[in-house]
């Protein structure tokens, strides 16, 4: 793997993993100041934003980037300038259009959260998802931006424009919802309405940070369009098209997220109401599609930020015919998000409860979620990185078939399942519906690219072995601290989960330098490591 392209997963990676740090610690004083059913109507209301914004920052910038990538291997500098020129013209009109119908279709979107006499007010709902539509008006455009950057293989005015967007839209969410909610005293759904808004106002920050480095790159941009060898000129008919073909596989997968949740919004609140739990439903499902959803979802950041800039590099050795590059890529790919994945999430799973109580309060049902629902990160991390393998070999197709499997798997199986197993049966389908989307990818990139799993499998059990003696000594300390302190308590329980990383970190990063296997996947500087620590 390249030293460029390590660099720029890094950058993204740093970018991606501050940006859901910011994302998880604002959830502690949001839960105080909305309260349950604040957050339930928040859950709601951003699931189907989520769908609607994932279109554009997850499908279009890959495809811009993975076009780009392609034309600047050539030397066509000035066709991929033109891309990002007429693609960011259209997106300009996508995201007025998205905007549209997304505020036109609240009323429908509400409808499902409002099932029962319990459940969420739909006049309260269908304002929050107008309320949050709005930044869908900026988003497409802003997305363009960061895929023609991410098609240069420049991956910092991604992940700057990501933490600037995300602390402008904390600090507009709390103190809004604060000054609605402890000056003014007004209504709920006012303070959860200016907080999902606070989407609009990041966007417009995050807007502002790629315009700025836009000009600082004008020149740089002048330069290369100046030394384009091939003045070949493409029709604009013909590069829309492309984009719009190979942009399709990449929104279906950005979007999977999104979709799972979108199924538990449609049949989470009739399942539960059917066997006479309508009187928790609010509670349940904010502690599902939100506080576990948003604690599950980290360990899964590094995965998504290698897919996103494996991208390019995967489609420039594939299409060149470098074939041994190209697994050497992959193979280090697959076993460094696993590397990280693997013991983050079962770490999780066993400090569930007091993981789930430093950041909102003691809640048993929470600690079961949480507990269950963390495993699951794995697959969405092999979802994440074999999905864009396959779009970087040109197996669109597959990926939107795989994920229409899992997807098909989740509608199948969440009613039963809830029904069976009360909340946790949602989070079983989604972990089935994705453990289906991933075997497939996995066979799909198989059987088209002669891939063998060899090593990721032979290395993936020594993680796992790692994993297992860390989960025992992680297990038997939170279970002596929990008796000498009191599980219930914010502060004593960020002391336990504060002695218990160490512990894990300290067992599983020993094994893993005594082993040589951390040698064997971030190289020499490693190796310097392990040479100061004398292991």
């Amino acid at each position: 793997m390249s030293s460029k392209l390590i660099k720029g997963a890094m950058i993204l990676t740093l970018g991606s993993v501050l940006s859901k740090i910011l994302g998880l610690l604002y959830v502690i004083p949001l839960n105080t100041l909305l309260g349950k059913d604040g957050v339930s109507l928040y859950a709601y209301a951003y699931v189907p934003y989520t769908i609607f914004m994932s279109i554009a920052t997850a499908g279009i910038p890959l495809a811009v980037s993975k076009i780009i990538a392609k034309y600047n291997s050539v030397g066509q500098y000035s066709v991929s300038q033109r891309i990002f020129k007429s693609s960011f013209k259209i997106m300009l009109i996508t995201g007025v259009f998205s905007f549209f119908a997304m505020f036109a279709t609240a009323p429908f979107l509400a409808e499902f959260g409002s099932y029962g006499k319990k459940g969420l007010s739909k006049e309260d709902l269908t304002t929050v998802i107008r309320a949050v539509s709005f930044a869908l008006i900026l988003v497409p455009a802003m997305s363009i931006i960061r895929g023609f950057f991410q098609g240069h293989e420049d991956m910092k005015p991604t992940a700057v424009s990501q933490v600037v967007e995300q602390i402008v839209r904390i600090i507009f969410l709390l103190s809004g919802a604060f000054v609605v909610l402890k000056i003014l005293e007004g209504k709920l759904v006012t303070a959860v309405s200016l907080a999902t808004f606070a989407a609009t106002i990041g966007a417009i920050a995050s807007m502002i940070v790629l315009v700025i480095y836009l000009n600082k790159q004008i020149p740089f941009l002048k330069q290369l369009a100046d030394k384009d060898e091939n003045k070949i000129e493409s029709s604009m008919a013909d590069i829309q098209k492309e984009i719009f073909f190979s942009s399709i596989p990449f929104v279906v997968v950005g979007i999977a997220m999104p979709l799972f949740q979108f199924v538990d919004n449609l049949t989470f609140s009739r399942a539960m109401a059917s066997i006479g739990l309508d009187d928790i439903v609010k509670s349940a499902f904010g502690i599902l599609n939100f506080n576990t959803q948003k604690l599950v979802v980290i360990p899964m950041t590094l995965a998504t930020a290698f897919s996103m800039s494996l991208i390019p590099a995967l489609t420039s050795s594939y299409a060149s015919g470098n074939m041994e590059k190209f697994r050497y890529e992959l193979d280090k790919a697959f076993q460094i998000v696993l590397f990280i994945t693997i013991p983050a999430v079962i770490g999780i799973s066993i400090l569930a409860g007091p993981i789930y109580t430093v950041f909102y309060g003691y809640n048993p049902l929470g600690t079961e979620i949480l507990a269950i629902y963390a495993p699951a990160a794995i697959l969405f991390a092999v979802f994440s990185i074999s999905a864009a393998v396959l779009q970087g070999i040109n197996m669109q197709k597959m990926t939107v078939l795989s994920l229409s499997m899992g997807l098909l798997t989740k509608c199948i199986l969440n009613i039963p399942l809830i029904k069976t197993f009360e909340t946790a049966g949602a989070v079983y389908a989604t972990t089935l519906g994705y453990l289906v989307a991933c075997l497939l990818n996995l066979f799909f990139i198989y059987y088209s690219a002669d891939y063998k799993y060899t090593v990721v499998v032979k290395r993936s059990l020594l993680m796992f072995i790692f994993t297992a003696i860390m989960a025992g000594a992680v297990f038997g300390a939170e279970s002596v601290l929990s008796t000498v302190m009191d599980p219930e308590s914010r502060w004593q329980s960020i002391l336990i989960i504060v002695i218990c990383v160490s512990v894990g970190v300290g067992i599983y990063g020993l094994l893993a330098l005594k082993s040589n296997l951390a040698k064997m996947l971030f190289g020499r500087r490693i190796h310097l490591l392990r040479e100061k620590l004398n292991v």
